[in-house]
């Protein structure tokens, strides 16, 4: 086959999930497949990839802008491609409009047909004028859960044999280091504690962060070593909220929000934190969870939606509706050491358990399949 991939979405790599995912996806495939041919579409001259001798890149034109999605929402012109299938990782956004071969598209989550408010302006204004056409388009979907499966399914009507599920994991920047190294370098650059409990994962509203800092004020007297909050992340537009409510709260000198944290400096911060709580109300799949486990870190995270399916006991799961709740969790993994030593291993196990090649392989067999149906209906 002669793949084509829109890798567009690759130079946010260290910026988005959908960034990471397009990047590590091409990466694993560039390991595992020689036979195949591949025409990577980029709007970037350069990549860290290595890549082997049946890929090549094609360039498509740069939009010079901050924004991810007005970024990748131009389509690719493939009429003088010749592609077998032709795949869009990023939500199908950018997807070509003439559908003269086999189209997938990678499509996370539809978090916008469900919690509207809690999605950034442009993405929702794409979702809500352009996915329906998208789907409809598609050939066959790959999601990262079988719980979006089944959401894509029911709010696209689409057919859910054509849906394929490929999990997703840690990258392998993600593993133990010395704790002495981790609060130095954490300490040097960002100026925070020793003792910390972390959230990371994006400023939205539907990550559930004002539930988690008021959890905290409740709790935070009676933790050892003097325990810090730590929101790690580009201070979003919520971000007043959230200091408005610690001040509320009286609690401003325990949370600390850092903004920004460089991606070689994530490992340091996971690995000095002495536990990741992740209690957002909407996920597709979430990856800071694998990466702190990956670390070796206890996680603290919320049973709803694909979490309790890509998590299972790996992590101390906890209603995220609830405050008095997701309190207790964060007092008992912070205090239990029988259960933070069981949480750490089950995390191990969890963690070695999915990989990036695993998610390659799964992934061209839904092209296999993919195209294999496309011929049946043509005959």
């Amino acid at each position: 086959m002669n793949i084509g991939i829109d890798i567009r979405a690759a130079k946010w790599y260290r910026g988005t999930g959908i960034g990471t995912y397009s990047y590590q996806l091409i990466n694993a495939i560039n390991k595992i497949d020689t036979l195949n041919k591949y025409t990577l579409f980029s709007d970037c001259n350069s990549t860290s990839i290595n890549f082997n001798s049946n890929f090549k890149i094609s360039s498509t034109p740069n939009i010079n802008t901050n924004n991810f999605w007005e970024s990748v929402s131009l389509p690719i012109n493939l009429n003088n491609e010749d592609l077998n299938i032709y795949h869009v990782p990023q939500n199908g956004i950018g997807l070509p409009l003439d559908h003269n071969l086999p189209f997938v598209i990678t499509l996370h989550d539809t978090i916008p047909a469900h919690m509207p408010d809690t999605v950034g302006d442009k993405y929702l204004s794409l979702f809500n004028s352009s996915m329906e056409d998208i789907v409809n388009r598609c050939d066959g979907i790959i999601t990262v859960s079988n719980f979006s499966k089944e959401d894509i399914s029911n709010d696209f009507n689409f057919p859910k044999e054509k849906i394929y599920v490929t999990y997703l994991a840690s990258e392998d920047i993600y593993k133990p280091l010395d704790k002495i190294l981790c609060s130095t370098i954490i300490k040097k650059y960002y100026f925070l504690p020793k003792n910390y409990i972390l959230y990371t994962g994006g400023f939205s509203p539907r990550k559930n962060i004002s539930g988690l800092i008021e959890a905290f004020s409740r709790i935070h007297d009676k933790l050892p070593n003097e325990m810090k909050l730590v929101i790690a992340g580009t201070k979003g537009k919520s971000y007043s909220i959230y200091k408005n409510l610690c001040e509320k709260l009286k609690i401003t000198d325990k949370v600390i929000f850092p903004g920004f944290i460089a991606m070689e400096h994530m490992p340091y911060l996971y690995n000095n934190a002495a536990l990741l709580v992740y209690p957002s109300f909407y996920e597709g799949f979430g990856l800071p969870p694998l990466e702190a486990m990956a670390c070796g870190i206890p996680v603290v995270a919320s049973n709803v939606t694909s979490i309790p399916e890509i998590l299972g006991d790996s992590a101390l799961l906890c209603s995220p509706y609830s405050i008095e709740e997701l309190g207790e969790s964060i007092s008992k993994a912070l205090l239990d050491n029988v259960l933070r030593n069981d949480l750490i291993n089950k995390g191990f196990m969890k963690v070695n358990s999915l990989s990036w090649e695993r998610t390659a392989i799964q992934t061209l067999d839904s092209y296999k399949k993919i195209t294999s149906s496309d011929k049946k209906e043509d005959t």
